[in-house]
């Protein structure tokens, strides 16, 4: 098998803003970490301060040997009341793009990262027939500041993420989010109790506090199709040359005995539902962290002994690689704009790293279209529900005076893109 990677490949590192820039407080995440009863292990706080140290961050990039570098513009922050735009934070968002061109950084801009401006949910939020062209309007305004500087655009990150979360167990009413040892009812009540108090917060009610994460209804996911659609065509209006695209959470599905239909059927919701909104689509954004073994009766849970990630699901890397294949089938070429795991034990990252690298080059040499590769994440960083215990990063922080630390499997990452090749 080739070990090298093609001439001009992408190699990078993503954040997104809410986790890693700090004091987002316009933004309906902000007002939920807060609100008592929170589902939230703690709130995201300074997070890692990228906000101010973008700059050292980039440099830091740029010195380990990567060329590119995925990062959210954070829309509670550009627009903190409708229709109003903040100069300031264009101008800000303007300084970190210019930056990555300074170091030779290819910038791939995320116009959305699960969180919204907390006003649009005193509008309905992601069930609102409003939301894709305000969404599209912020894009726009995105495009005519910050264009010339942003060649690649994701419109929304893992479009398709409150149908995994739901298909995972994962959502939060009904998963025992919150505190351990209650009954269902009990989680079930303080969640709706919790869900009451950050609709009174946000002077909305619960049934129009549709935020994006836990957003899987039909309406939902015909608003987030919508407003990536009105998106690429505002994007496109303004920067015809921008390559556009979407990225989605894909987990391989791997059918057990007996099956095969509950398979198909789980990829239709997670993929194959989307695929007429990214007809347009210059790229998909390929996100990916283990695999779903699907039974008769939907995906069945972790084998016995298999190693597991601090996300609790399995240590499994070539996983990315069978992905890859079935995102291939629709003729886009593709960039893996996440791929990581959440372990304290660096050794594990430097191997999942490898290995899910040797299923890309088995990707590539089958000819399939990969441009780039974007590990998740830069920097350990808030790890939404679960606070900061997950360790994501290729460079640790530490939580009192933000001073980075890189780890082993960063200057790997750094070593294999220097050479465009993976690395023995």
């Amino acid at each position: 098998m080739m070990n090298e990677f093609p001439e001009g490949f992408l190699w990078g590192a993503a954040t997104a803003a809410h986790q890693v820039e700090g004091n987002n407080i316009n933004s309906d995440f902000w007002v939920f970490e807060h609100t008592p009863g929170t589902i939230f292990a703690e709130p995201s706080g300074d997070a890692c301060d990228h906000y101010r140290l973008f700059r050292k961050d980039i440099q830091m990039l740029h010195e380990l040997g990567l060329n590119a570098y995925r990062f959210s513009i954070e829309w509670a922050r550009v627009e903190p009341e409708p229709g109003f735009i903040s100069r300031a934070s264009l101008y800000h968002y303007r300084e970190v793009l210019e930056t990555c061109h300074e170091y030779g950084v290819t910038p791939l801009v995320t116009l959305h990262h699960f969180t919204s401006p907390r006003w649009l949910m005193k509008m309905g939020g992601w069930e609102s027939p409003e939301t894709p062209a305000r969404f599209a309007a912020y894009a726009e305004a995105v495009m005519r500041e910050l264009g010339t500087l942003i060649p690649y655009v994701c419109t929304i990150n893992e479009a398709n993420i409150g149908v995994l979360l739901q298909l995972m167990r994962f959502n939060s009413g009904q998963d025992g989010q919150a505190p351990v040892g209650m009954e269902v009812s009990e989680r079930q009540k303080a969640y709706n109790a919790w869900m009451e108090a950050c609709a009174r917060e946000l002077n909305s009610t619960p049934e129009r506090v549709k935020n994006f994460l836990f957003s899987a209804t039909d309406a939902a996911i015909a608003v987030v199709k919508q407003a990536h659609e009105q998106a690429r065509e505002a994007v496109k209006a303004v920067r015809p040359e921008a390559q556009v695209g979407i990225t989605l959470a894909l987990s391989e599905i791997q059918p057990q005995p007996g099956g095969e239909e509950m398979a198909a059927r789980l990829r239709y919701a997670l993929y194959e539902q989307f695929l007429p909104a990214m007809a347009g689509d210059d790229f998909i954004g390929v996100q990916n962290y283990t695999r779903m073994r699907v039974g008769p009766q939907g995906v069945l849970p972790n084998e016995e002994g298999m190693e597991l990630t601090q996300m609790n699901y399995e240590f499994y890397p070539e996983a990315l690689e069978g992905v890859i294949r079935m995102v291939a089938q629709a003729g886009k070429p593709m960039i893996v704009t996440e791929n990581g795991i959440g372990t304290e034990d660096d050794s594990r990252r430097v191997e999942f790293i490898r290995r899910a690298l040797k299923g890309v080059l088995r990707c590539l040499a089958d000819g399939l279209d990969v441009r780039g590769y974007m590990y998740w994440s830069l920097l350990d960083n808030f790890e939404w529900m679960l606070g900061y215990r997950p360790k994501f990063g290729l460079v640790a922080v530490d939580r009192i005076t933000q001073e980075r630390t890189l780890k082993p499997s960063a200057r790997l990452l750094g070593q294999i893109a220097r050479q465009n090749r993976l690395v023995d």
